[in-house]
């Protein structure tokens, strides 16, 4: 009996559970700790940067659609973009939406749909050089591609029997136009059926020639080509 004694209790002095061993807190000393206060930090200072960069941005006017020489410009035509300029001073190149507009505000060039306004692309209305024409062209005789602010050459041929072919090289009756408008076939107020109206904008020295050398033909044929 004291053998079968002494085994049991040996065996339960091997069963014992270990002692358990209470984790003890990182102290201040510990790399661990200074590693994830660099890390918060280096957060912390890269959300203040995109901040302030995003208060740099500066609202400015720019156009809704194509537009052209002679044009008016009003607020109506015009949308807010906000803009990041890397130079202060490329600011004042443009209209800012704290900018008082005049009221005869008029392009002296084409500015593209969605283009900043530029203020050396304005001036007074009727301080401009070019005045806006109409013509009148078939529909295979200028590029379907062809809208308003597209810039073309205009060439005038004589189609009439008689004449037909004695202009070797008549070159561009008015060069580098730029369309002013250039509404669909069906919406071409006035025009003649089957004829597509587009409203150019040209020199006002150049208009006066035009109309001499479309009436000396008997049977003026109008071809548009659009610039690149």
């Amino acid at each position: 009996m004291g053998a079968v004694s002494r085994n049991l209790g040996a065996w339960r002095d091997a069963a014992a559970p270990p002692v358990a061993v209470r984790a003890s807190t990182p102290g201040w000393r510990d790399p661990r700790l200074w590693v994830g206060i660099a890390i918060v930090a280096a957060s912390v200072l890269a959300g203040a940067r995109l901040l302030a960069a995003a208060d740099e941005t500066v609202a400015v006017w720019a156009v809704a659609g194509d537009m052209g020489p002679g044009d008016v410009v009003t607020e109506a035509d015009l949308e807010v973009r906000r803009v990041r300029f890397a130079d202060a001073g490329d600011l004042d190149r443009y209209f800012s939406t704290e900018d008082t507009l005049p009221g005869d505000l008029q392009l002296t060039r084409s500015v593209g749909s969605g283009e900043l306004l530029p203020r050396a692309a304005v001036g007074s209305a009727g301080s401009g050089d070019r005045l806006q024409i109409s013509i009148e062209v078939a529909p295979g005789r200028v590029p379907t591609s062809v809208h308003s602010g597209s810039v073309v050459d205009v060439f005038v041929l004589d189609d009439s029997s008689e004449t037909r072919g004695r202009h070797a090289d008549p070159g561009p009756a008015l060069s580098e136009a730029t369309v002013v408008d250039a509404p669909e076939l069906e919406a071409g107020f006035g025009s003649t059926a089957g004829l597509r109206q587009l409203v150019l904008a040209v020199p006002e020295a150049e208009v006066a020639e035009f109309y001499r050398l479309l009436d000396s033909m008997q049977d003026p044929a109008v071809s548009v080509v659009r610039r690149p």
